[in-house]
């Protein structure tokens, strides 16, 4: 089971700012807490990052408009 799962967009480059706090909490060069306030800035920085790149706003499903 060693199949490649395929990213569209897989080499391009986003830009994310960090602290450097941050950057260490994701680098695994400091041990942090790991639900200390700087790891989940980080993490949430970055997935805010590729959820923007990998799913566009047109495909997003709101939740106003869902009937319920």
């Amino acid at each position: 089971m060693n199949s490649e799962f395929q990213f569209p967009n897989g080499e391009e480059k986003i830009t994310i700012e960090l602290t450097v706090k941050e950057a260490l909490a994701l680098s695994a060069g400091e041990r942090f807490v790991p639900n200390s306030h700087v790891t989940v800035s980080a993490k949430r920085k970055l997935r805010k990052e590729l959820e923007h790149l990998l799913i566009p706003e047109s495909d997003k499903v709101h939740y106003s408009s869902l009937e319920l």
